[in-house]
Order: C-alpha cells, then sequence, then structure tokens
C-alpha cells in the first residue's frame, strides 16, 4: 500500500470508519493500544496511530497438516509478540487475532489449542483470541473503503489469504477455508494424490482440468447462499495483484490497469495447462511473483467469478493486515481482560466464544505484562 493510502487507512480505521459496520463501541481516546494479525504465513503488529510494519513469517499450516498441532509455533509467535511492537508501546494494552490456521486448530484439536493458547498467554503476556470468519471478512471490507474510497466501486472486496478467502460486504460476506494454499494443497490430493512438497499440477489434462473446475465449483456452492444481492468484486490481495492479473495481461497481451475478464482468465487457463512449470516461468517472468501455485490461483480466480456471476473482477492492490480492525475491537480488548474466562468458552464452543459477552464472565482474570 502506498504511504498515503495507509494512513489514510489507519487514520479512518482508528477515528470511527470500522465502528458502525462492526457495531463496535469503538477504541477509547484515552486508551493504548497493541494489536498483533497471526495470519497463516506469520505475524504482523501495529498500534494506534501507526500502520503495522515488519513481519515475521511462521508457518502455522504446515504442522497442523502434518498432523503435529501448533505447540511448536508458540516459542516464535512469542518471540514475534516481542519484536513486533512499535517502540514505546510497552506499556499498550495488547491482543492478537488467530485466523484460519487456528480456525482449523480448534475446529480439529480443540482441547490441545486451548492448551497452546494458554501457554502462549502465559509466556508473551499477549491474549490470542480466535477471531470468526465474519468478523475477520468486516475487518477487510472497512479497512478497503477507508484505504480506497470512490475508487472502490464494487459491492465487495476479494480477499484470498494463505488459509482462507473472503468476499466481503457491508451487509453480506461469504467466507471459507479456501485460501491459497489449501487450494493448493486439495488440487494436489484430488488430481495428484500427493501432498503440496511432493506436487507439481502442470502438466494438466483435460480431463484433469475439468475436475479441477469441478472441484471448485462444489466448494465454492455455498457463495450464492451466503451473498444474495448482487455481488461485484475488486481483489485486493497478492495472489491477484502479483499472480492472476499480471499472468493473464503477459500471455494475452492485455494492457496494465484493466479489468481482468472472466474469458480472458479462462483462455490464458488453457494456455498454461499443458505447459510443465519451467514453461510456464518462461511465459510470465518476471510479471509474477510466485509460480509455484499460479495455477491454482487462476483456477480458484475462475471459480470465484463463476460463482458470483460475474464477468470481470477489479484489481487493486492493498497491503491489508487485520491490525486497524482489531484495534478498534472493544470486544477483543475485553476478552484480553478476562482470558481466563475466554479459554473456558472456547473450550466450550470453539470459536464461537468470541461472540459472547466478556461482562457475563464471574470476574475479570489479572492481566500478565
Amino acid at each position: 500500500m502506498k504511504p498515503r493510502l495507509a494512513d489514510r487507512l489507519l487514520r479512518a480505521l482508528c477515528c470511527g470508519g470500522l465502528f458502525a459496520v462492526l457495531a463496535l463501541s469503538g477504541a477509547q481516546a484515552d486508551t493504548c493500544r497493541v494489536a498483533f494479525d497471526v495470519g497463516s504465513s506469520g505475524v504482523r503488529a501495529g498500534s494506534q496511530g501507526q500502520a503495522a510494519g515488519g513481519r515475521v513469517n511462521i508457518d502455522y499450516l504446515a504442522p497442523l497438516w502434518a498432523g503435529r498441532g501448533l505447540a511448536e509455533t508458540v516459542a516464535p509467535t512469542s518471540q514475534a509478540f516481542t519484536a513486533l511492537p512499535p517502540a514505546g508501546t510497552e506499556s499498550c494494552a495488547r491482543v492478537a487475532g488467530g485466523y484460519s490456521a487456528w480456525r482449523l486448530a480448534l475446529e480439529t484439536r480443540r482441547q490441545e489449542t486451548v492448551a497452546v493458547l494458554r501457554q502462549l498467554q502465559a509466556e508473551s503476556g499477549v491474549a490470542l483470541l480466535v477471531i470468526p470468519q465474519a468478523v475477520e471478512g468486516r475487518y477487510g471490507v472497512v479497512g478497503a473503503r477507508a484505504a480506497l474510497g470512490p475508487q472502490l466501486n464494487t459491492t465487495h472486496i476479494l480477499d484470498i489469504g494463505g488459509g482462507s478467502l473472503q468476499i466481503a460486504g457491508e451487509r453480506h460476506t461469504y467466507g471459507e477455508a479456501l485460501g491459497q494454499k489449501v487450494w493448493h494443497r486439495l488440487l494436489c490430493q484430488a488430481l495428484r494424490n500427493a501432498e503440496i512438497e511432493h506436487c507439481t499440477l502442470q502438466p494438466l489434462s483435460d480431463t484433469d482440468l475439468a475436475l479441477a473446475r469441478q472441484l471448485a465449483a462444489s466448494r465454492l456452492q455455498g457463495v450464492a447462499r451466503a451473498l444474495p444481492e448482487p455481488v461485484t468484486m475488486t481483489a485486493i490481495s497478492r495472489p491477484v495483484t502479483r499472480g492472476v492479473q499480471p499472468a493473464v495481461q503477459r500471455l494475452l497481451g492485455r494492457a496494465p490497469g484493466q479489468a481482468l475478464r472472466r474469458t480472458d482468465l479462462s483462455a490464458a487457463i488453457q494456455v498454461l495447462a499443458p505447459l510443465t512449470l519451467s514453461e510456464t516461468e518462461k511465459h510470465i517472468m518476471p510479471a509474477v511473483d510466485r509460480v509455484q501455485t499460479l495455477f491454482s490461483d487462476m483456477l480458484l480466480v475462475e471459480g470465484l467469478l463463476h460463482a458470483t456471476a460475474n464477468e470481470a473482477l477489479q484489481v487493486s492492490e492493498l497491503d491489508m493486515t487485520n491490525v486497524p480492525g482489531m484495534l478498534a475491537d472493544d470486544r477483543a480488548y475485553a476478552w484480553a481482560g478476562r482470558y481466563d474466562c475466554y479459554l473456558a468458552r472456547v473450550e466450550r464452543t470453539g470459536e464461537a466464544a468470541y461472540w459472547s459477552d466478556p461482562a457475563t464472565c464471574a470476574e475479570p482474570a489479572t492481566v500478565r505484562h
């Protein structure tokens, strides 16, 4: 994100832009806060008045997929919580949000994951909340609207992360654990009977390509139910802005800045399907960030356009994090002050514990610094 847009985003989110959509009372003017965005691939942090800065890369999905849980991520995550906050924020209230990987961990290994959350808080002093998909989506749409203003002329944003994706709007949001890494893994399992570290999708036969498209349609069949109104989308994340769009432009000779048309995307997929990965690199490098997942990203975006009945996708890259949304989320900071109660509710109800009322806890837990 350009510095001017970043500043505008942070001001809008910290000074009222987020409150109506999230139904939050907003951060108090005299409260100092730090927030951590714990995504599937790493941790970022920011504070009021300062945009999220550096990043610590941590792969949270790999140990889950290997059946080990998240215990091994406690030490590097705790170190990130110490290293990332801006100087002068040592006494600020701190809270972290865990997203797709943490939702998956709760779904598959709830008791063990609660123990990991408890250990992480004991070692770092930071309460990590598992944020529901709908809240994550709302963070994104309000952040995009605050950053882009009138440049954002679609009803929804499309944000494809490593573990999940959101088609987020002001009234309706669709979220699915079908981010870049997850979708690529599903294709590898379905078409190559292999895990991603031992998988190369290309070249793809016409039969395999048809199966991949069927899988996308099946996994995205909930879109129409979740988004009843007509949907137009702006993609804001790197799998599209640094991958799918520039690849299509290079392959088909389209001018930069144009919307990504579904017919062009499908044509580009047909060009790349019979090629090897090395042949693909010759055609599209250096325009694309990451060639290994490009083809699966293209199939996912094509499936999303079909699912939303869109002929084109607007594209506008933003360096989006969930930090500004968390900074304005009074519920999250209230739970940080009653973290033992939160964990007890997580043990019973999973990620839905976020939606319950922290004020109904018997007594606040002692906040550790």
